[in-house]
């Protein structure tokens, strides 16, 4: 028996095709529907979110107007904030958000903010966040809570903008080797904004401190220490000696900077000027300053001449009290509506208002080529 080729080949197909129908019918798993959810879990740390969320709010703002009307700027604040910082229209909206939002952990408003711009109109253009959360540790530790640390920014907001390990951390701890406590320097900070940019210490600067003799326990030491800290050595020696033209010795002026510090803020005219009059017109010594230093702060304008002219004339007319002796310290000392009430409206009726009159006319005096003076601007005034 003979078998065609033809017909092998077609058994051979038949064969293969039976197999891959019966590999391809369903098995009885799947004779039920199964269904599979999807489920997708997220890769994103809390932060990426923070930051995805911050761009979508960016993203909703059309400008910095509006950014820093959601931040809770009013229109008035925005508008001074443009007045004086016009580039901020055109800010990078990411960047004005994230500083805000550095500014808002701060715990500043916006009425924080316009104080700011309006002492330092570049602040917003500067870089804010470097060494940010270092620098907010140091500060806090420093200053022991955010409510003083937010006053200190508001005095001085470069308190965020000094570099940080080349100026800020030196510069504290040469207060803290001074003998300041950081208890003490607080007050300092607040009161002197610029102490920080404008402290230097050699050895003549602490020569100067122990001159004054004031013991670090004294509440007087830290400002001695911080007000010849800021002050340049040439306008110390400038002020030295205008004290030594009256003739003071070196421990009598140091002895008065220690008992009085901010007599070294003074200025060497205003000093002159307050001088002069009590030795000539005051007929007073010139060591009468050591133990009543406010007769070189008070204006001599409106409080020194004034009430001695006033002096004067209760003299000349015989009244009581008088001015003189104890009491004239006393009367230089005191306010002006006490001064008035002890020495002026005590009298009668017409005596009291001519005393008035002369009062009044010894105040209207203005100061000789007021006016027409040159103002020399020498920097910081210390």
């Amino acid at each position: 028996m003979k078998y065609k080729p033809g017909a092998f080949i077609k058994i051979w197909f038949q064969f293969v095709h039976l197999q891959k129908t019966l590999s391809l019918s369903p098995s009885p798993l799947q004779k039920f529907p199964v269904y599979v959810s999807a489920t997708n879990y997220s890769t994103l740390s809390q932060a990426q979110v923070g930051s995805s969320v911050k761009d979508e709010t960016v993203e909703q703002a059309n400008n910095s107007a509006e950014v820093l009307r959601r931040w809770g700027c009013s229109d008035d604040d925005i508008s001074t904030v443009f007045l004086r910082r016009p580039s901020l229209r055109n800010a990078d909206l990411s960047h004005l958000h994230s500083k805000l939002d550095l500014l808002r952990e701060l715990g500043l408003t916006s009425n924080d903010l316009v104080k700011i711009i309006n002492c330092r109109p570049r602040f917003l253009s500067c870089r804010i966040n470097r060494c940010f959360d270092e620098r907010l540790d140091y500060f806090m530790t420093l200053f022991g809570s955010r409510e003083v640390l937010r006053q200190a920014i508001i005095r001085n907001p470069s308190l965020l903008l000094y570099d940080f390990h080349e100026r800020i951390i030196p510069v504290i701890a040469i207060y803290e080797g001074l003998g300041v406590s950081k208890v003490d320097l607080i007050p300092m900070l607040l009161s002197r904004p610029t102490l920080i940019p404008r402290s230097s210490f050699d050895d003549e600067k602490r020569e100067y401190i122990r001159k004054t003799r004031v013991s670090k326990d004294s509440k007087m030491y830290k400002y001695v220490v911080a007000l010849v800290g800021v002050s340049r050595l040439e306008t110390i020696r400038q002020k030295v000696a205008n004290f030594e033209n009256f003739g003071f010795s070196d421990d009598e002026i140091w002895g008065l900077f220690g008992r009085s510090p901010y007599v070294l803020t003074l200025s060497i005219e205003k000093v002159q000027r307050n001088m002069t009059f009590v030795v000539g017109t005051m007929k007073l010594p010139a060591n009468a300053v050591l133990q009543y230093p406010f007769l070189l702060f008070n204006n001599l304008e409106t409080v020194l001449r004034p009430r001695m002219i006033i002096a004067e004339k209760i003299r000349e007319m015989a009244l009581y009290p008088s001015v003189k002796g104890a009491k004239l310290f006393r009367a230089m000392r005191m306010k002006e509506k006490r001064f008035l009430a002890v020495f002026v409206s005590c009298h009668p009726q017409e005596v009291a208002s001519e005393l008035m009159e002369c009062y009044r006319d010894a105040k209207a005096i203005k100061r000789l080529a007021e006016a027409s003076k040159r103002r020399l601007r020498t920097g910081f005034p210390f």
